[in-house]
């Protein structure tokens, strides 16, 4: 397998080594000696997926203390772009984000250490998205913020169809009225 490092420390792209032939293909989508070997030492112990059509936005969310979250996240069938913000006050790179395409085609997988918002936007329907997160879900420290705050820079891709968000979703603040990462511990 192939890592790559981004421009955020401990926010990494693995493209899992595929075997191919006449038959079709095989991928080790997971090996935890493997991964730790290449910095990737969560302890998953929860896997989640979600389905949406072209323009669902899920994001941008993230779990305060003690539940906080590292994710591995690939997408099994379409295409969605995903994006990361870092929301560690105490970060050089604090409120910068990385953004990558995740395909079936493709076959990448992006590792989202802990104290990151996360979310992405669906590209193709019929997306099937994978999460393999290192702690538990809990509903009361779930958080999140809006996904197009121009604080963020982000540049969405632009889409054919119209944009759709949870009614949750449409209700988040915006960059400067998060509480940060280490602050909500």
């Amino acid at each position: 397998m192939k890592v790559i490092e981004c421009e955020i420390e401990g926010v990494k792209i693995v493209e899992p080594d595929v075997f191919g032939d006449e038959r079709g293909w095989f991928s080790e989508q997971y090996n935890a000696e493997r991964y730790k070997a290449a910095g990737i030492a969560a302890d998953f112990v929860q896997d989640n997926e979600s389905f949406s059509s072209k323009g669902v936005v899920r994001g941008l969310h993230w779990q305060a203390a003690p539940h906080t979250q590292a994710k591995l996240v690939r997408v099994i069938r379409g295409a969605a772009w995903d994006v990361v913000v870092d929301i560690r006050k105490s970060s050089p790179t604090y409120g910068r984000h990385v953004a990558v395409v995740l395909s079936a085609e493709n076959r990448r997988q992006l590792f989202i250490p802990r104290g990151f918002a996360h979310g992405f936007v669906v590209l193709e329907n019929d997306t099937l998205f994978s999460y393999k997160c290192d702690n538990l879900y809990n509903r009361d420290s779930e958080r999140g913020m809006r996904f197009d705050d121009p604080a963020l820079g982000i540049s969405w891709p632009e889409l054919d169809v119209p944009v759709t968000l949870s009614a949750k979703d449409r209700t988040n603040p915006g960059f400067a009225e998060i509480v940060p990462w280490e602050e909500a511990r």
